[in-house]
């Protein structure tokens, strides 16, 4: 079969046909050492990245790894990590993604319920799973990405240094799995989503349409799977010398620098990241100019985050905001300029955040909130323009479900009969907001965040909107803590106050006065009137991916013992 026949569904064939028609392009850069005070960078060709990823494959169904092989991936982002996911795409095995910032208990864990058939990993991942042997009894296989200790198995290394073995691209449908990826577990257990090579095709497709982004051109991927998805757009993906799983701890220096080494003129990455590289830039009177786009997910950015990298990149530059999850990717889109010249005022005076107009592949529709499941799409009653409800989407890079924890298909999975009779999934995203007029969905927060009280739900990100506006909060939080007054099913209402400087804490006089001014704040809103009890906290517990989502439900467990 020739390679890149559009009969194979295989998301790796877009990696074959641009090793054909790019094949000396650079695809992957990958961040050295300093020489002689100059950074040094190891690179691959689009044709070195598809024969590599060919010899891995290859070496991969030579072990019995392929269909229906479950292969864990623990590489550290890099050039070994991006060949890795090809080779085990084009192997046609199931890859399970884990985000290690997730903590080492909630790693074994995930592992353990994705049952994984073997380990493409690290050396110090191969040998502590085999000290923990009885957690994954049918993990068989092994391809150690370095040095090979006490175990067998080829490594990497062996395997680079066989002969090309030719086009090594297993056969698949769009609806084969390609990829076990797990939640963050922000609001809940972590949970590992089935990914099917449909999905990927698809989000390949929507996103590189959506945002216009072309063979030849270079970005810097601030999060690893966004490295495939330029390889898979014929786009140069210069991996950034950065912590991945803990952005906020970026150094912008690094940033910098490899965006002005290779003359990046677009950049994936987290809120957090350009939180830091805006600050960074704006006290050091530095520039990205010839960055002409950037699209920041994973949590909503800021408005002055926003207006911030706005001033240091392309005056003709952009911001997107993608929106979506885990299971749902991209689900719509927004651009700065949109925010910062109209919605912002709105999210200020709480009308949620708008996270903009849904991509063409979307169908969504915001339904009357309930925590019960509904199975089919008659159960649900979709609500009008302007009314907050739960937003639920289907669309060809829709998750069809989970493989772990799969209790929570019930919970999050609906089913629409098509017009041929095929079972069309919609997913539950857990969210809250409203359609407007002009078709944009206003996020209002997540359903599990809202607070049940006597006089009606309260939504987080509107009411925490209201209080953030006082110049001395840095953020807060809207939780509900039990009342023995209050009927069953009702909460109590409260704002935790994280301070922009903790040492108001200290002072007893200054914080009541505080305390006082953010009352006034609240009682001056419909939304926040209620809201008689405040408290303040020196530090939320946020999630280390983004360093964005609030752990609410911690916040709501100290609330409730200081009160």
């Amino acid at each position: 079969m020739k390679v890149g026949k559009m009969s194979n569904a295989n998301v790796a064939c877009r990696l074959a046909a641009f090793a054909e028609s790019q094949p000396e392009k650079i695809a992957v850069v990958e961040p050295l050492g300093y020489r002689a005070g100059k950074r040094q960078y190891r690179t691959f060709t689009f044709r070195e990245l598809d024969e590599d990823s060919d010899r891995i494959a290859a070496g991969l169904n030579e072990m019995g790894v392929g269909k229906g092989s479950r292969m864990a991936l623990l590489v550290k982002p890099g050039i070994d990590f991006v060949s890795c996911v090809f080779g085990m795409l084009k192997s046609g095995a199931t890859m399970i993604l884990i985000d290690p910032g997730m903590g080492k208990g909630n790693l074994f864990q995930c592992l353990e319920e994705a049952d994984p058939d073997g380990f493409v990993a690290i050396s110090a991942v191969q040998a502590v799973w085999r000290l923990m042997r009885l957690r994954y009894p049918n993990a068989e296989h092994s391809l150690t990405v370095g040095k090979r200790w006490f175990w067998g198995g080829p490594t990497l290394k062996m395997l680079r240094a066989r002969p090309w073995p030719g086009p090594s691209i297993q056969e698949v449908t769009e609806d084969d799995p390609a990829a076990i990826i797990f939640t963050t577990g922000s609001t809940g257990a972590p949970k590992g989503v089935l990914y099917q090579h449909r999905t990927f095709n698809t989000q390949v497709d929507e996103i590189s349409r959506q945002y216009g982004i072309q063979p030849g051109q270079t970005d810097l991927p601030g999060f690893p799977m966004f490295g495939l998805f330029n390889c898979a757009m014929g786009s140069t993906a210069v991996i950034p010398d950065m912590d991945a799983s803990r952005p906020a701890a970026v150094d912008p220096r690094n940033i910098l620098e490899a965006v002005r080494d290779w003359n990046a003129s677009q950049s994936f990455a987290s809120p957090a990241v350009w939180k830091s590289v805006g600050n960074w830039c704006h006290s050091h009177g530095e520039k990205l100019e010839n960055v002409r786009m950037i699209l920041s997910a994973g949590a909503p950015v800021q408005e002055n985050v926003l207006r911030g990298i706005r001033d240091i990149i392309h005056p003709e530059g952009e911001i997107h905001t993608p929106y979506g999850a885990t299971e749902a990717l991209p689900v719509a889109t927004i651009s700065s300029r949109e925010i910062i010249d109209g919605t912002a005022v709105q999210t200020r005076s709480g009308a949620g955040v708008c996270v903009g107009r849904k991509f063409p592949s979307i169908r969504w529709r915001v339904i009357r909130i309930t925590d019960e499941p509904l199975l089919n799409l008659a159960d649900t009653e979709e609500l009008p323009i302007g009314q907050i409800g739960e937003l639920m989407v289907t669309g060809p890079q829709i998750t069809r479900e989970y493989v772990t924890r799969t209790e929570a298909n019930a919970l999050a999975k609906v089913h629409e009969i098509g017009p041929d009779g095929e079972d069309i999934i919609w997913h539950r995203m857990g969210d809250v907001g409203y359609l407007d007029e002009q078709e944009r969905f206003w996020f209002c927060g997540r359903k599990a965040h809202r607070v049940e009280t006597e006089d009606g739900p309260c939504f987080s990100v509107c009411c925490e909107a209201i209080f953030n506006g006082h110049p001395e909060v840095n953020r807060s939080a809207l939780v509900g803590v039990p009342d023995k007054n209050l009927p069953e099913g009702k909460f109590r209402p409260v704002i935790i106050i994280e301070p922009k400087d903790s040492r108001i804490l200290q002072n007893k006089a200054r914080m009541e006065y505080f305390r006082k001014e953010l009352l006034e704040l609240g009682t001056a809103s419909s939304l926040t009137e209620k809201i008689e009890m405040i408290l303040f906290h020196p530090s939320f517990p946020v999630d280390i991916r983004h360093n964005a989502k609030i752990f609410r439900e911690k916040l709501a467990v100290w609330a409730e013992k200081n009160i």
